[in-house]
């Protein structure tokens, strides 16, 4: 079955396939992005925007992937990523102690911290739990 997508939605290459490269990378997340704006696709369109998705969700669980560490960890890691600062957490935590208290290891981030965090990374609430469950 042959997928029809309007011109201003194709990559450079002629049909998409699995993303080799950061720049084919950010290039399927462009079309995408414009596909997902889109307020009525159509079918073909839908279809396009699912064949990228895979893809995209393929190339970022390789090479785009949370390390396996401690919640704590995780969240310095996204931290540094966005550029952001104890402060910048005060609206998730409630204050700027309790983000000290859960980033020095003296406070677990509980149900409500992991929901707003997910939210706010774009990322699994999954990321969040301790991996010390996992191991009893």
């Amino acid at each position: 079955m042959m997928i029809e997508v309007p011109e201003k939605y194709a990559l450079e290459v002629s049909s998409p396939a699995p993303i080799t490269s950061e720049r084919q990378h950010e290039e399927y997340l462009s079309v995408l992005d414009k596909l997902a704006s889109k307020e009525n696709p159509t079918r073909d369109e839908e279809k396009y925007a699912g064949v990228l998705m895979t893809l995209i969700e393929a190339y970022e669980e390789e090479h785009h992937s949370i390390p396996d560490a401690p919640p704590v960890e995780i969240l310095r890691t996204l931290m540094e990523a966005n550029d952001l600062r104890q402060k910048d957490l005060v609206p998730i935590f409630g204050s700027e102690s309790i983000v000290s208290e859960v980033l020095h290891k003296k406070r677990e981030l509980n149900k409500t911290h992991i929901e707003k965090l997910s939210k706010r990374f774009h990322v699994s609430p999954a990321v969040f739990f301790s991996r010390s469950i996992d191991r009893k």
